[in-house]
């Protein structure tokens, strides 16, 4: 791509249920360039990272999902826990981390992959309470304490 003229962007995750959350901030990702590239945690980097009884979904399942969307232009599964690897082999012209991180909260050595050929990192801004470790606590919840529905809580609430 780099030799086509191409800017190339890259962000990484688990995407372990894609939200609106991650829709826009893959949609902000793909503004900086031409070309947006997706690390996604393989299935047991997001169990190192997110603990037992994750991923919910399989790491290709979660893969082909991201292929679907418009913004983004290639995928590649990475089985570490840090996205070292995948930055080295990318050499993005622009690093996008969401803004649960920091300059100074992100791994020194994903930093180090990035600035070694002259990348940029950025730091996108979050859409609070929009994640999926909320939407898995939700569907929980919900479980522990379904609501009971009558026919005529159903009819008034349009279902």
């Amino acid at each position: 791509m780099r030799h086509l003229g191409k800017k190339v962007c890259a962000s990484n995750g688990c995407f372990d249920l894609l939200h609106v959350g991650h829709i826009e901030y893959l949609h902000e990702s793909a503004k900086y360039g031409d070309v947006l590239i997706i690390g996604c945690n393989g299935d047991e980097s997001v169990r190192q990272l997110k603990g037992d009884g994750r991923p919910i979904q399989k790491e290709q399942d979660r893969a082909t999902i991201l292929c679907a969307l418009e913004s983004v232009d290639f995928v590649s599964v990475f089985q570490e826990k840090e996205a070292v690897g995948f930055l080295k082999a990318v050499q993005p012209d622009f690093y996008i981390k969401g803004g649960d991180y920091t300059l100074e909260s992100m791994s020194q050595k994903e930093k180090d992959a990035v600035t070694k050929n002259g990348g940029k990192i950025i730091i996108a801004p979050l859409l609070n309470g929009k994640s999926s470790s909320l939407l898995i606590d939700k569907i929980n919840a919900e479980i522990a304490n379904p609501k009971k529905f009558s026919k005529k809580n159903l009819v008034s609430s349009g279902l």
